[in-house]
């Protein structure tokens, strides 16, 4: 674990989308971070086929994704 300086306007911004996806603000970042990593090594992905993925390595139960 380590320390990330972000810009205090990317700090706002994770701080109110946390609030409304009911994460930490440091779970929000992760998340953000996460998807952004694997959008930037897979640039013909979709947001949605993201998500896809993300959600069946979980082996996430009882949640349809529509293909």
């Amino acid at each position: 674990m380590g320390i990330v300086k972000i810009d205090d306007d990317l700090h706002e911004e994770a701080r109110r989308a946390s609030a409304v996806m009911c994460r930490s603000i440091n779970a929000q970042a992760e998340f953000w971070m996460k998807v952004g990593m694997i959008a930037e090594c897979n640039p013909t992905l979709s947001f949605n086929d993201i998500m896809r993925m993300q959600v069946e390595a979980a082996q996430v139960g009882g949640v349809r994704v529509a293909a």
